[in-house]
């Protein structure tokens, strides 16, 4: 006889187990597809992908040292205001004392003038203004109580500018932070993308750095070009001596530099103090045609400018190019964005 019994149902667990290992089983299969060696990106193309990284990275690097440049001339404008607020609030604090002398030498000279009374007990803007009450001071006490108006209208403008300040510095530190978190995110997010190399490939790809490193940190000849000016010429010979030292964002010597960082420090060796950033070293000098240029000009690289390096003759630049990259020579055709423009300091 047939048995008609239901057929037993899997248990709760055995199903769940079951569903866990398919997941499983898919999630491996999507895992070696995402693998598979037709998708895998090459050698090439990680590279290609990772200098982008870095020029994104290099661009976000001067943002945050212009923010982090007007960060420190603000602190020092503050600092300035207040000690000047300080200064100011004793000097008013020496005026009031000086007509509270006034007030007490007319009372042991017969009482205290009732207009005296008024401004010690009320505001002298308020007391100023009743203009019917001036002819009953003296010379002395309208000078005294003119000088303590100035002085306090001086100080409620000091303590507004301070305040603006503030709230400025406190934009800037957000900006600060918001480029240092950009910067660090497109350097991890390079550094992800070499771990997907096999070590026999982050081996060529070093290989080729240090040999682009060593060809390009060699003496270029310069042909005909001269130095733009004695301190053009200065500002060039020191960034030579700067040849192979490493890039580090933010950097400005003298053990490594970021590209503005290497451009403002040769100046500086020099004798000449240029802006901190490539933006704002941009507007400093005469502008110059690719034609024009002569070895210890700036040259700037990428709309936005934030690429910068010292011309080096023949077409070429000596800069700090990037994370990852030393010091060195290379083709102004080469840097990975179009030449704007150059500028003579």
């Amino acid at each position: 006889m047939t048995s008609h019994r239901r057929p037993k149902q899997p248990s709760r667990t055995r199903v769940t187990v079951l569903t866990t290992a398919a997941a499983a089983a898919v999630a491996l299969s999507a895992n070696a597809a995402d693998a598979a060696p037709g998708e895998k990106l090459g050698k090439d193309e990680v590279k290609a992908k990772v200098d982008k990284l870095y020029e994104q990275a290099e661009q976000a690097t001067e943002k945050y040292n212009g923010a982090k440049e007007k960060q420190q001339k603000l602190q020092k404008e503050i600092s300035a205001i207040q000690d000047s607020v300080a200064r100011g609030q004793q000097e008013l604090n020496k005026l009031r004392e000086g007509l509270g002398s006034l007030a007490t030498a007319q009372y042991r000279s017969g009482g205290i003038d009732a207009s005296v009374q008024l401004f010690l007990s009320s505001d002298p803007d308020d007391f100023l203004d009743k203009a019917s009450t001036l002819d009953q001071l003296s010379g002395q006490q309208v000078e005294a109580l003119e000088k303590i108006q100035d002085k306090q209208r001086e100080l409620v403008q000091e303590r507004a500018e301070a305040t603006e300040k503030l709230k400025d510095l406190a934009a800037t530190r957000t900006e600060l932070g918001e480029k240092k978190e950009e910067v660090q995110g497109k350097l991890a997010e390079a550094r992800k993308l070499l771990n997907t190399l096999t070590a026999k490939e982050k081996a060529a790809l070093d290989a080729e750095q240090q040999r682009a490193d060593r060809s390009s940190t060699e003496r270029v000849d310069i042909g005909h070009h001269a130095p733009a000016s004695g301190r053009a010429g200065a500002a060039f010979s020191a960034a030579q001596s700067q040849l192979g030292k490493p890039y580090v964002r933010g950097a400005t010597g003298p053990s490594s530099y970021d590209c503005s960082g290497l451009t403002s420090w040769a100046y500086a060796q020099a004798g000449v103090s240029i802006p901190r950033t490539s933006e704002a070293q941009s507007g400093i000098g005469t502008r110059l045609t690719r034609s024009q240029l002569q070895v210890g000009d700036l040259v700037f690289f990428f709309n936005d400018l934030h690429h910068v390096g010292l011309y080096a003759g023949n077409g070429q630049v000596l800069h700090a190019p990037r994370t990852g990259t030393v010091v060195r020579y290379e083709s102004m055709d080469t840097i990975g964005g179009p030449f704007m423009f150059g500028v003579r300091v």
